[in-house]
């Protein structure tokens, strides 16, 4: 069947991100943090789906889907396409640097500092950063300290008369990575990894040495949660157990200084029982560039994206009560153009309202000081009864989740924990109201989390409605997750694993019809990634029949767009821009009667049939059209849209379009919207 291959098409989508990094319309501070994405999305890439890949080699080593090949060679393309990516990243590192010049700051290393400058670092050194240094030597008797994932580590050589030793420093990690110092010649920048590199001599000075070296490297570590079988522990200590054992992951990649002596080098693999081979990938002389996402803007504006502070939603703008407007109209908020605070806003009101008797949320990853969960803290304490549906298992914030379950539950929450074999992903809100005798929910449901600091740089929908029959069905969500996965009827929502793919099937199978009957016939998906083969069959099926099809893909993208007799009717485009593209929508043609669908799923197999995930159709006519308009600005999007393609290739998609900047121009559209209506009242 014809398919790309999923990891590949990632690392197609990561240079995307890259792409951003060399883009000199860019400001340059943000194109150091695109550096530190690129290099934060790699991690996390080895982390897991590499991971997973080396498990499939030591099991079967089989063919892997779209891909000509078994997983050991697949795995050898994906160490072959980082490397040719990380020239390029190489390359980006070293303009944005002289770009940087330009404006008279300078990125420098050790050996090029002058006299003044040595002053500042010494005094910075001896008083501060010399008391966080704590040097590990290393010798073939003693084992090697337990190296963590994110930490940045120097192997260090020591050469004196005697002898050579060895030693482990790891770069501290309380003080910025970036010292700003101030010269004659402007600002000047030094990594803390090349200031503990100037004063190496000092540190190992009780072996009287000749000279000493350092250099870089880093380690990743399988991230994979292997949950213990004892039926004594529950989920919760299981989560916890795991969570101890991650740190003890088998090793998939060693990412080391190329110009690291080999006796060094040597000694260090040998240490971390690893082989000089596809898990070790030389590099340049700096490791975690995720660092770079918060390499300073030196007060300079022009360093930065120009400012877009959320917008207040017209509906919502200075009301007396949220609720009371959410009863009147339903309303669609889009994050990050529109303002959080409305969710926040919401939940406080509802702890002080009388009628407002129970919160039922949703919740996947929150922000580590979370307004959300500071606000649920307020209902309790009000006598609202509150219930968290938490998933301990999302992934990298398990901690987090844990944390705030543990918080919750000492303060009267009741806190539900999601099941071990199906992730809750899905994005809810309910506040239950008693209105002169009679129950009324007020509902949420979007497509990302309840995370105040991600909704600013997360593009994402949510619903807010007071409707019946999405409520009920809202309501009937949370009662097969509190009474154990009892099975309903959903007519409104599209609920994983229940329902989900048999509506989208269905609703791809209605187009097809009209297709076949010569009457108008589009689908226009907006989704994060497109793996499921059903689906993707399904969509080549369309296309044969003369379905128009348009999918903006933000990231893996499994189907192969434009191919004659199979997918020539169906186009596919990618957006990276300032804002992750994170929104997931479907809005299908129905012969001119239009039906619009957000959802917190992906079109992949796990969020399908591996997860509780929840979509909603769209009733509210006016929402339709602002969702089609959505998909319209995005569609226009010349400017950082590119065409996906199975060649990898990530060419800028004109298709003939003028330049239009589609994030831009949304949040110049909704604040417009905003000033015309205040204008009016």
């Amino acid at each position: 069947m014809n398919l790309i291959n999923r990891e590949l098409s990632w690392l197609s989508f990561n240079e995307r991100v890259l792409q951003e990094a060399l883009d000199p319309n860019v400001p340059l501070t943000e194109r150091m943090r695109f550096l530190g994405i690129y290099s934060n999305n790699l991690d996390e890439f080895f982390r897991v789906r590499v991971a997973n890949l080396k498990r499939m080699i030591d099991l079967k080593n089989e063919k892997v889907q779209g891909f000509r090949g078994t997983a050991e060679e697949l795995y050898l393309e994906i160490r072959r396409v980082v490397m040719k990516q990380q020239d390029l990243f190489e390359a980006a590192y070293q303009q944005i640097k002289q770009d940087f010049e330009q404006h008279q700051i300078h990125i420098i290393d050790e050996s090029h500092c002058d006299e003044n400058e040595l002053i500042q670092l010494n005094d910075f050194f001896h008083d501060k950063l010399k008391h966080a240094i704590f040097p590990i030597l290393l010798d073939k008797k003693r084992p090697l300290p337990r190296l963590r994932d994110y930490a940045i580590y120097l192997g260090v050589k020591i050469t004196s008369k005697s002898r050579t030793r060895f030693a482990l420093i790891q770069v501290p990690t309380d003080y910025t990575r970036f010292f700003v110092l101030h010269s004659a010649q402007g600002k000047k920048v030094i990594l803390i990894d090349d200031i503990i590199r100037l004063f190496l001599t000092d540190i190992f000075s009780v072996y009287n040495p000749i000279y000493v070296e350092a250099f870089t490297f880093k380690f990743t570590r399988d991230a994979e949660l292997d949950l213990d079988d004892d039926l004594s522990l529950s989920f919760f200590e299981k989560i916890e157990k795991s969570l101890k054992q991650r740190k003890k992951g088998q090793p998939v990649r060693f990412v080391y200084d190329e110009k690291m002596p080999t006796d060094l080098l040597e000694f260090l693999l040998m240490k971390l029982e690893l082989k000089k081979s596809v898990n070790t990938i030389p590099g340049g002389r700096y490791h975690n560039f995720k660092d770079f996402m918060r390499f300073p803007d030196f007060g300079n504006s022009a360093f930065r994206f120009k400012s877009q502070t959320p917008v207040a939603h017209p509906a919502l703008r200075m009301v007396k009560s949220n609720i009371q407007e959410i009863i009147k109209k339903d309303i669609l908020l889009h994050f990050p153009y529109q303002q959080f605070d409305h969710i926040i806003d919401l939940l406080r009101e509802a702890s002080l309202d009388p009628k407002v008797k129970e919160i039922k949320i949703n919740i996947y990853r929150v922000a580590k000081n979370s307004e959300v969960m500071n606000a649920l803290l307020a209902c309790i304490f009000n006598g609202k009864q509150v219930t968290v549906v938490f998933e301990l298992q999302a992934r990298f914030d398990e901690e987090n989740n844990l944390w705030w379950s543990n918080r919750l539950k000492d303060f009267g929450a009741n806190v539900i924990y999601g099941l071990q074999n199906l992730k809750v992903h899905s994005k809810l809100l309910q506040i239950k109201r008693i209105h002169e005798g009679k129950t009324q929910f007020i509902t949420y449901v979007g497509t990302g989390n309840f995370n105040e600091g991600t909704a600013t740089v997360y593009t994402d929908l949510a619903l807010l409605t007071a409707n019946k029959e999405i409520s009920n069905e809202v309501s009937r969500v949370f009662g097969l997750l509190e009474n154990n996965l009892e099975r309903h009827t959903f007519r409104h929502l599209m609920v994983s694993p229940f329902n989900t793919r048999r509506k989208i099937i269905a609703l791809i199978e209605r187009e097809i019809k009209f297709a076949k009957a010569k009457k108008p016939a589009s689908i226009r998906i907006k989704i994060n990634n497109l793996t499921d083969v059903k689906l993707i069959e399904k969509l080549y099926a369309a296309s044969k029949a003369g379905v128009q099809i348009e999918m903006i893909i933000r990231g893996i993208c499994c189907l192969k767009p434009g191919l004659k007799n199979l997918s020539e009717n169906i186009t596919a485009i990618s957006i990276v821009d300032r804002y992750l593209e994170h929104a997931r929508f479907m809005i299908f043609g129905n012969n001119g009667s239009t039906e619009t669908y957000i959802s917190s799923a992906d079109w992949m197999e796990r969020n399908l049939d591996q997860r509780i995930e929840v979509g909603t159709k769209i009733l509210d006519p006016e929402i339709q059209q602002e969702i089609a308009q959505i998909f319209d600005f995005q569609w226009r999007g010349s400017i950082k849209a590119r065409s996906i393609s199975a060649d990898y290739k990530n060419l800028y998609s004109k298709r003939n379009l003028p330049p239009f900047h589609a994030q831009q121009e949304l949040y110049k559209l909704y604040a417009e919207q905003l000033q015309q209506i205040s204008q009016d009242a």
